[in-house]
This record gives structure tokens, sequence and C-alpha cells, in this order.
């Protein structure tokens, strides 16, 4: 029932989306391969690449190895974030690649919301549209290959990038990634997934702890449970063309010459057919690069320079066979995914629907806003504000809020609150905004205010790590661009905001948690984070009850950032003398809360809806788990309910989290609505992963199944 309901939500992007691919040339005239042999359609992919590899020269297989656009990366209009040069005479094409996990950085895009905020929907079907979003227009813009979704879990919530992910959860982050995955390859682009792997920060200052040096130091079960199966499901399920390797090293060797990462998991165990590619500037030796499985490296190609892979051959550090393998893979999946066979995708933004990507986009903000508190303040009742006041206050109710670095985007058109809720307001409510850069002129403001809004926001970025989880951490300590004002303490604002008006609503738009030492006192907290282009018009639906709140944490937010999984030990982040030791283990996020009993802020999984739920009759059946779920309240509303497993441990060295989600659903009930919601459990669902026998094990015995509205709020359990 909730993935038809989900489907209706987004029908008409749907619709808007499909009509853009079929605009597209793909598929409507004959291929650039030509009459080789290997160009035979009925050849599979791989018969296809052995038969061209055997047609190549070594100087023209080495020159596969290495992308040659000096300009990519920068985003400018006609240039691609990375190019790799075909050979004309066997008709193989070039190859273009295109950033990003939230948009396409290539001149102007669809800004969309972070991916933090596509978690926070739960629902795949939103991951679906939203990953076939991003890869028509990549696709529109000349390119290939997409460089997306960032799978990395929220280790801590310092990381710079953690906005770009999907949050702490494994299983959380598997569904949807395989979804994004999914919608991306609807388009015909090669999805590049990333950043393989234990790539969790980026330096304190980008110095200390620094992503280009830190050496993750991490047990087996650890990866295995928390950090890899979101890449394993991206290439086992999803079938993932391209992998990008991280920066950092893991567990001594770096990501993009780690025999053990790249061949051996990979490539050997996993059954990888597709290619690794290096994120930019993340190769540091040739030689080990090309024996222990980097198959490409896009810009700047120095350590795949023809130069360098020739040295490398000649003195018997790597071999011919190595290359060979490279390029099959390569081939491989350019066969597999029709490069040969269609015309190149031309550059041209008149290609992309802008009003329906925005839709798109406005549509998932909606799904992903996250209600944390509420007395009764919300929904606005746009009727009996009639003839009355909301003031807005705050830098980020008036401009467009993002983070920084490969997913930053510049839009076509955005939708700031302000102009969202003045819009949703109407002529008969007045709208008054004031910057809030002073906590004195921003109490003034709103004294005679029927409603007050405030609104803070953080800036975080690639390069660089959080100082802390206070709301102005970080890059916000300095003026926003072009406003030319003074650092704002928004923390002193909102406290004087709540102090002036009892009436106020709190707006965060964050890449992930902040310390909210003021909750207590506002009769409504909203998380917005990064909501993308259409965000502001998405807030004032959910402010005004047009659409319920849709979102759910991916992420915990903590009561005190001494409560972080990783706080008080240097070693664990952000590292000594460039370890970083993962002593947490599997005790990320919320596991590490509920095992220390440590009660958060707000817990995974949290988020209120309009109307109230109610859960019954839970039964197991075999590795069935279903129950039912009631809307209780007066108007139509989103149930996400989830489930949890409570795994025994085999032994007193096996030490296991109360919880681990393994289950979730999010569904559209209307008033007095019930339906009945079904889990279906795996052997991998139970298990765990046994370092002695390096391999995954269930423990026999009675395991704990619990389902709720969060991590903290169980409903039913057995």
């Amino acid at each position: 029932m909730s993935r038809d309901i989900s489907r209706r939500t987004f029908l008409t992007a749907s619709v808007l989306a499909v009509g853009v691919g079929a605009a597209s040339p793909a598929g409507a005239s004959p291929g650039r391969c030509g009459d080789h042999p290997w160009c035979a359609p009925g050849l599979s992919p791989d018969e296809r690449a052995n038969l061209l590899l055997r047609e190549l020269t070594l100087p023209e297989k080495i020159s596969l190895l290495g992308g040659d656009e000096l300009g990519g990366g920068a985003g400018f209009p006609g240039t691609h974030t990375g190019t790799g040069h075909g050979v004309e005479r066997v008709g193989m094409p070039t190859v273009r690649y295109g950033d990003g996990p939230i948009g396409a950085r290539q001149g102007n895009g669809t800004a969309m919301p972070a991916t933090i905020a596509l978690a926070a929907t739960f629902d795949p079907d939103a991951a679906f549209h939203y990953g076939a979003t991003v890869a028509n227009e990549i696709k529109c813009k000349g390119n290939d290959v997409v460089f997306g979704p960032t799978v990395d879990i929220v280790r801590t919530p310092l990381a710079g990038r953690m906005f770009e992910g999907f949050g702490e959860d494994p299983y959380l982050t598997s569904r949807l990634g395989v979804a994004w995955i999914n919608g991306a390859h609807g388009e015909g682009l090669i999805v590049c997934v990333k950043h393989f792997a234990a790539y969790n920060q980026e330096g304190v200052l980008g110095v200390v702890g620094s992503r280009m040096t830190y050496n993750a130091v991490v047990d087996q079960r650890t990866l295995r449970e928390i950090h890899l199966p979101p890449f394993e499901a991206a290439v086992r399920e999803a079938g993932a063309g391209a992998v990008m390797g991280s920066y950092n090293r893991l567990n001594g060797q770096y990501a993009c010459e780690n025999q053990w990462l790249l061949n051996d998991l990979l490539k050997h165990e996993w059954g990888f057919p597709g290619y690794t590619i290096a994120d930019y500037a993340a190769t540091r030796n040739t030689a080990n690069s090309l024996t222990n499985g980097l198959d490409f490296e896009p810009w700047p190609a120095l350590v795949y320079s023809p130069p360098a892979i020739s040295a490398a051959l000649a003195t018997s550090q790597a071999s011919t066979a190595d290359v060979d393998d490279h390029v099959r893979r390569i081939l491989r999946t350019m066969f597999a995914h029709g490069l040969f066979g269609r015309p190149p995708f031309p550059d041209d933004d008149a290609l992309i629907d802008q009003d329906g990507h925005l839709a798109t986009a406005t549509r998932i903000a909606e799904q992903g806003i996250t209600l944390l508190a509420n007395d009764g303040l919300l929904p606005l009742d746009a009727n009996s504000l009639q003839g009355k006041k909301i003031a807005l206050i705050g830098d980020a109710a008036d401009r467009f809020v993002q983070g920084g670095g490969s997913s930053s985007v510049t839009p076509f058109t955005f939708v700031t609150p302000r102009h969202g809720i003045e819009q949703r307001a109407g002529s008969e409510i007045t709208v008054a905004y004031h910057p809030g850069r002073v906590p004195e002129a921003a109490a003034a403001a709103v004294r005679d205010a029927d409603i007050a809004v405030v609104f803070a926001a953080d800036l975080q970025s690639e390069f660089v790590d959080k100082t802390g989880l206070d709301i102005d951490a970080g890059l916000l300590s300095f003026p926003p661009p072009g406003t030319g004002n003074p650092f704002v303490d928004q923390d002193a604002v909102i406290a004087a905001v709540l102090a002036a008006n009892p009436n106020t609503v709190v707006v965060l738009e964050t890449g992930g948690p902040v310390l909210t030492p003021w909750r207590h006192r506002a009769r409504a907290l909203v998380q917005a984070w990064y909501p993308g282009a259409g965000g502001g018009a998405a807030l004032a639906r959910v402010l005004f009850g047009d659409v319920d709140p849709g979102g759910r944490l991916p992420v915990t937010f903590p009561e005190r950032e001494a409560d972080l999984p990783t706080a008080g030990d240097p070693e664990m982040y952000p590292g000594v003398g460039e370890d970083v030791h993962y002593k947490e283990g599997v005790f990320v996020g919320y596991r590490h809360y509920d095992a220390a009993g440590i009660e958060p802020a707000f817990p995974f999984g949290h988020g209120l809806s309009y109307t109230t739920f109610d859960y019954r009759d839970l039964r197991v059946d075999g590795m069935s788990v279903s129950f039912s779920v009631t809307n209780t309240g007066r108007r139509r509303g989103f149930a996400v309910p989830q489930l949890y497993l409570g795994l025994l441990s085999p032994g007193p060295g096996v030490r296991q989290p109360p919880k681990q989600l393994k289950g979730f659903r999010k569904i559209s009930l209307a008033a007095g609505e019930t339906t009945r919601v079904t889990f279906a459990l795996t052997e991998r669902d139970l298990s765990y992963w046994d370092e002695t026998r390096g391999t995954w094990r269930i423990s026999p015995g009675r395991y704990t199944v619990m389902v709720g509205d969060s991590s903290r709020d169980i409903r039913l359990s057995t």
C-alpha cells in the first residue's frame, strides 16, 4: 500500500521525467561502434570487450586508463567533471563524467534537497525519483557517468560531507542507495557510487585527521556490518557500473591502491564486473594502483599518465595483464550500459524540464522536512491568521542554503522560505521579515507578531569538518557570501525571539545534527535540512498543513557533544599520528546511544506527524513480521513504522547493539484508515560477521522483534 501511495505522490514528477527521457536521442539513431566484430548486438558485453581488447595496441590501452580534461570539476558550462577519450580507430567513444550526488554542477542545474534530506523521507520511491532527476540532468549536459550517490555512513556528525550521505544506519542507506541507483539507471547512465571505503571525515581545518592522509583502522566486523553494506548492495543488487575510491587509507593502504578492498573484496568476493575510479587527486603510486585494482584515474591523470604507466611496465612493477584487466573492465561496462550503441548525449540545457524537476525537488523536500517538536502551534491556520502578522527572523529565511564542495549546485531558480511563506500566506496575512543579526533587534521585531518563525542555518562542506555541534560552528563563522555581515550568534537570536514571543517556530536549515539548548522553550521545532531549490515552497506547505511533515531522522541529535560515540578520545577522532581508530566498532549512531544508556535530544527515526497512529497485532510467522497501523487522528498523515531486531550475542567477545533497523515503510493513511504492514526478513538480517571464521553467521536462540515510531519509541515487541 505504501508503495502505491508513494508512487501517486510522485506521479507528476514521474511523467515529466519520462517525458524528458523520451526526448533524449538515446536509441533514436545508429550508434558509434560501426561494423567492427565487437559491434555485433548479439554478443554479450564480455565477448564484445574481449574482442575489442585484442584489437587495441598497448599505447591505446594505456591511454584509456587516465582522463585528460584539465578543466574538469570546475563546473563551467561546456566542461565536464572528467573525460576519458576513446579510440576513434575502433569506434570506441569518449566517456564523459558529471557530478554529482545532489545535482548537476556543469553550469546551472536543479538543486535537489541534500541527500540527508532524502534520507529523512525514509522512502525508496522518493530516492528512485531523486536519482532519476539528477541523472537526467547529468545526461542532458552530455555526460555518460554520474558521480553519485554518496553512501558513506555518518560516523560523526562533525564530518563536513555528512549532508551528502544517507545518515548513520547501513540498512537505511542501502535501501535508499539502491533505489537512487535504479532511478539513475533508467536514464541510461553509468552510476559511480562513492566513496569506497571508511571515508568518514574531512579533517579538522582540513589538516588534523585530513582525508588525504588519515588511516582508518577498522576491524572486519565493523567494516562488514556498518561501512560496507551500502556498497555491497549498490554493486550486487543495483548493478552500479563503477565504484569511486576514497582519499583515505584503510588499514594501512590507500583506498585507491588497496589490494584487499578493490581486488579481494569488491572484484572477487562480491563479483563486481564494473570498473573502479579514483576520486580526484586520490591516487599516490602508479605501480601499486595498477597491481591492486584501480582501473581509471579521471583527473588529473598524473599517476595514470602514459609515461608513468609505461615506466611501471618497463621496470616490471606492473604487467600488461594488469593493464588488460583494467581496460577490459572499462570496455565491458561501456558495452553493458550501451555507450557504443547510441550517439553521444548532447550538452543542451533546453532538454531539461526545469519546471518538472523543480516540482520533484519540492515534493522530496516536503517528504524530508522533519517535525522534531510541536505542542499544537503547527500547522498554522491560514483562516485564523487573516488580518494578523507572521514575523520571519534570520538571514537563512531569505537566501538559498546548501552545503559546500562538490555537492554545491548553482540553481536554475530557487524559492526561499520567505518567498514561499509570503506566497502561501496571501494578501490577507502580513508577513514581515527581519535579518535577525542582533538578538535585541530580533526580539523587537517579533513582539507584535502573532506568529514568529526564526530561521538558523549552518554550512557544512567538503574539505573541512565542523569544529563543533553548535549551530554556528564551522564555516558559518564567516559572513554569508556577498552580505558583508558580521558573525551572528544564532543561538542567542533564537533565545531572544523565544523570550519575546511565545508563539515561535524554530526552523533549522542544517546539514545534520546541531545542539538545541533552547528547544524546551520552542513551541515547534522543524528540521528542514538543506531543502533544495523548492525548499521554501515545501516548507510553507508543511507549516500551513497542506501536507503532513513526512520526515524522520536518519541521524541522532545528541543532547551534548560529549555524548557522541567518538567524543573524548582523539585516537577515535580526529586521529593521532594519522591513525583513526574505529574503537566504537558496530556501535555507531543510535546503537551507541542505546548501548550506553544515553538519552539523545532527538533519536534516530524520530519525527512527528499532524495526526496520530496506533500499532496493533504484531505477529511473527517464520521470517515474516506483520502488524496493523491505524490513523487515529482527524486528518491524513504519514506513518513511518520501523522494524528493529535485537540480535543475540554468540559470546562475551561479540557485543550486539540493543536494536538494529531491519525494515521501514512509509504509509499515507486517511483519518480512521488501517493497513497491514508486512516485513520479510532474510538470513542476513539475523546475521553477524564472525571474524574468526570470516563469514556471516546466525546465533541460535530467540530474537527480540520491535516495531516503533523511532529507535526510542517502540510500540510493539515480541
